[in-house]
């Protein structure tokens, strides 16, 4: 088991040494530049709609909302166009990854504002966020798997079907986000929903009184909790599978130096 760890891990990381691999980025050409793959536009377009939300923010809820929705929404837009197009990337994956982690961090400062007695909770959630992503993408480098998705239900059946189930990673990340959008909009608006109408006669008895934004809040408010808890998860089999891996290289090690002092 240790040997086949350690094979794995070195031929993950020790396919193309990093200055072969500047060398071949700087001499791409039109016809094959990772930079300009379709998925990737896509996710230079998420930045820029991210930094649009983000000028916004302060001052203006609709356009802030639009651009942060949109770029949020083309999350589900660059993986199925790469896999359509062959496009598929390292580069896009981490492209993404970070996009998403920088884009609700930063959404997550701005309630800590809004919400100063929440500040260290927002704090917590970017911490678990960034922390746990970071540690799960190294455990996937270290183990040679080809993408931090691909987590198998021996691992983690929690990880796998959060993973491995388009419709539920879409779900469970859009509710999170929808989640602290509302929160962003609550403080623009105070227009109680008008229950008085006939398709609310029973949602009206336990929403009466909130604003749109604040329903919103409280109905995705489970899938907040939700994704957090599969955060928490992800991080300890994250710290679990490198621990191991360190335990496994080191048996390796230890065998290695016992053979050499044999044959001596």
């Amino acid at each position: 088991m240790a040997n086949n760890t350690t094979r794995r891990r070195r031929s993950s990381l020790s396919r193309v040494d990093a200055k072969e691999a500047v060398d071949l980025a700087t001499a791409q050409t039109y016809s094959e530049n990772v930079f300009l793959f379709a998925p990737n536009l896509i996710g230079y377009t998420r930045v820029i709609l991210a930094a649009l939300s983000l000028h916004f923010m302060s001052y203006h809820p609709i356009y802030c909302t639009i651009a942060y929705s949109v770029s949020c929404l083309l999350d589900a837009v660059d993986g199925p166009v790469a896999r359509a197009r062959g496009e598929t990337s390292k580069f896009g994956a981490v492209l993404d990854m970070v996009t998403d982690r920088c884009t609700t961090s930063c959404l997550l400062c701005y309630l800590g504002i809004a919400y100063p007695n929440y500040a260290i909770l927002f704090q917590f959630l970017i911490t678990l966020d960034f922390s746990s992503h970071y540690m799960h993408m190294n455990s996937s480098l270290v183990t040679g798997s080809t993408s931090h998705k691909k987590v198998t239900s021996d691992v983690s059946r929690i990880l796998y079907a959060y993973y491995n189930n388009s419709t539920t990673l879409f779900l469970v990340c859009g509710g999170n986000e929808l989640f602290f959008v509302a929160l962003y909009l609550v403080k623009w608006t105070s227009t109680p929903i008008p229950f008085d109408l006939e398709w609310a006669p029973v949602v009206g008895h336990y929403l009466k009184g909130l604003t749109y934004a604040q329903a919103v809040a409280l109905i995705t408010l489970p899938v907040c909790v939700l994704k957090n808890i599969i955060n928490v998860v992800q991080l300890w089999k994250a710290a679990k599978v490198l621990v191991g891996v360190d335990l496994a290289e080191r048996a390796n090690a230890r065998r290695e130096k016992l053979e050499r002092q044999e044959k001596k």
